[in-house]
């Protein structure tokens, strides 16, 4: 699996479900248990991850839907 984003924002981490719903996409949420650890003050960024296979599409699903900016840059 891929990292597709990180963010402490839980509007966006929604939004980004809801896109990736709708495409079928398949994804995963990580480190949602670090809130309970932390204290809930959002110090740790949840990651969203997808397929290997999948993260192209996902990441360009993404950039379609205006959040170019909230994608890291892409490791070779």
């Amino acid at each position: 699996m891929k990292d597709l984003i990180r963010t402490n924002n839980p509007a966006l981490i929604s939004f980004v479900e809801s896109l990736l719903k709708s495409a079928d996409l398949a994804y995963f949420i990580a480190d949602q248990a670090m809130s309970a650890a932390e204290g809930s003050i959002g110090m740790f960024p949840k990651r969203i991850l997808v397929a290997d296979e999948q993260f192209a599409k996902a990441r360009d699903l993404l950039i379609d839907a205006g959040l170019e900016n909230e994608l890291p840059p892409i490791k070779p």
